[in-house]
């Protein structure tokens, strides 16, 4: 029989490919999204992977959608934490509205997501999480205080979860991506990501799937011994020290 996995976010960007590849691993996936239906329904046609509908910064429709998510499919497992949004501004400029948003979709998820799942993850002995953060949760970036706050957030949930949680079979890991081609970053404008790819050292954006390949990686039965980690796939734009 299969694992479970849920990815949040996982039905575009990192988290389809981030889909996809557990898939590919013989993972059963859910891959859950919050605004675009059609684009959500495309890609289920297009994969064969289950698709759930619900807002990851609303914490009882997260026990809900993995209620249903068990129901359908089994218990869950493995658990991706993906999804994220920007709403971008200095801080003298940023609306509360702004703020709030990001630090809920980004950080509070990680609590609405993980409390559902992390009980039977202990009582069945296993469990494997994989947290995307950002290198902007490792150094920051002007303009995102809302958004790197969040994303430093992810790194030390991830730490502390995991050394809750080792002795019961579980793993907890972060992934901080660089600029990857996705989506998001298209949007940014055309000279300014030229500033930024210039100034990664491997002269390009990284790609969905060499995000997923780690996460499909972190996310085996056969990696029981990396916990508590934090992985920086950034094509050397910023050394961190853990």
């Amino acid at each position: 029989m299969s694992r479970v996995a849920i990815v949040t976010g996982g039905t575009r960007g990192i988290g389809a490919a981030i889909a996809r590849g557990l898939k590919a691993d013989g993972f059963s996936v859910a891959a859950t999204y919050h605004g675009n239906d059609e684009k959500a329904q495309a890609f289920k046609a297009e994969t064969g992977i289950h698709v759930f509908k619900w807002d990851v910064a609303d914490h009882e429709a997260c026990a809900d959608g993995v209620a249903r998510v068990e129901a359908d499919l089994g218990p869950v497992d493995t658990l991706v934490n993906n999804a994220g949004i920007t709403r971008d501004a200095t801080l003298h400029k940023m609306s509360y509205d702004q703020w709030s948003a990001v630090i809920r979709t980004n950080l509070d998820s990680m609590f609405n997501m993980t409390r559902p799942l992390i009980e039977g993850m202990r009582e069945r002995g296993f469990g494997r999480i994989v947290n995307i953060s950002s290198i902007n949760g490792q150094k920051g970036q002007m303009g995102q205080s809302n958004y790197s706050a969040a994303k430093a957030g992810v790194i030390g949930f991830t730490k502390a979860l995991a050394q809750e949680n080792a002795r019961k079979g579980i793993t907890v890991n972060c992934i901080c991506p660089g600029y990857i081609d996705t989506d998001m970053v298209a949007a940014v404008p055309e000279k300014v990501l030229e500033g930024i790819v210039s100034g990664i050292p491997v002269g390009r954006l990284g790609k969905a799937d060499e995000i997923a390949d780690m996460t499909v990686y972190l996310a085996r039965e056969q990696c029981g011994f990396t916990t508590g980690a934090v992985f920086t796939v950034n094509g050397g734009q910023y050394i961190a020290n853990g």
